[in-house]
């Protein structure tokens, strides 16, 4: 039987952590957390300030120590909070970086939507990407 997505980001969402706009802000606040936009690039128009910008089908590749790609920014003991639009693409991200060891992974609930919501600041770039 195939799994249908809906059935995948509920796994997900069922197996990782969630963290508020406002208790990431807060964490932001401290320079603790690394913040992960998996968005693809013609999303990147607004974005939170300090994220890094890995598409989702490339977080495999820049989060395992050993791959070229690896960005150092990325271990499996920091505090990393996982973002994408609304929430689904973040769930299931943060769910393959827990799969690969990483401890301390969570996803922002609601990703950028829910961000902006909340009345937090974004950077926007208007094709100057």
């Amino acid at each position: 039987m195939v799994k249908s997505v809906i059935e995948m980001i509920g796994e997900a969402r069922a197996q990782i952590e969630f963290v508020s706009p406002e208790a990431v802000s807060e964490e932001l606040a401290t320079g603790n957390p690394v913040l992960v936009d998996i968005r693809e690039p013609v999303e990147w128009e607004q974005h939170i300030a300090g994220a890094l910008q890995v598409p989702r089908g490339l977080i495999e590749f820049v989060a395992d120590p050993k791959s070229p790609r690896h960005n150092a920014d990325l271990g499996p003991t920091r505090r990393i909070v996982v973002y994408c639009a609304s929430g689904a693409r973040g769930a299931l991200a943060t769910l393959t970086l827990r799969s690969m060891g990483y401890e301390n992974v969570a996803n922002l609930d609601g990703g950028l939507k829910g961000w902006i919501a909340a009345g937090l600041p974004v950077v926007e770039h208007h094709g100057d990407l």
